[in-house]
């Protein structure tokens, strides 16, 4: 008996040993991505604040094709984007400051159709530069597949490249309207 319970602590003392001497195990799955993208156009904030500071109305931008948001602009409220090639993105209303011209949202349920994104929140603002309205557009997200090697189309650089791609048609469409400032 004595024998054994030696034994018995002699294995887990090895198995310790050998625990602490392995090198740490690698993390896996995706990291949270982030970007921010910025544009001055040629109007003043309160001049492009009136086009895109409310959240109900997405008409401003390309891509979509209508915005349904029935409870209008209050914090919860809940926008559904039919975008112009029919996948429909939902979006919720987390934070809104008309004085500070800014909105945050996130995306409510994922659509990896429509854009290659889980967990997708953003935050619009549009400042003051000089008299001229610096609009900037952050996002986080993580990429649209979950796993260790996801398909190229759902992978890190998909997803970034995709929330560019919106926000730059995004800003084209403004500048088309009001004008880059030189």
């Amino acid at each position: 008996m004595r024998n054994t319970v030696r034994a018995l602590v002699a294995g887990a003392a090895l198995f310790a040993s050998l625990a602490l001497a392995a090198p740490p195990a690698e993390a896996h799955g995706p990291s949270r991505q982030k970007t921010t993208q910025e544009i001055t156009l040629n109007a003043t904030p309160d001049e492009v604040w009136a086009v895109i500071g409310d959240f109900a109305d997405m008409s401003w931008h390309p891509a979509v094709a209508a915005t349904e948001a029935p409870a209008g602009a209050e914090i919860g409220a809940v926008r559904v984007l039919t975008l112009q090639g029919g996948e429909t993105l939902s979006e919720e209303l987390t934070k809104y400051d008309a004085t500070k011209r800014s909105y945050s949202y996130r995306m409510t349920v994922d659509n990896v159709a429509a854009l290659p994104v889980t967990n997708y929140s953003s935050h619009l603002t549009v400042m003051d530069a000089g008299g001229k309205a610096l609009v900037e557009w952050r996002g986080a997200f993580y990429r649209g597949h979950p796993n260790n090697d996801p398909p190229p189309e759902l992978n890190d650089e998909a997803a970034i490249a995709a929330v560019n791609a919106v926000y730059q048609a995004g800003f084209a469409a403004l500048v088309e309207r009001f004008g880059a400032a030189e």
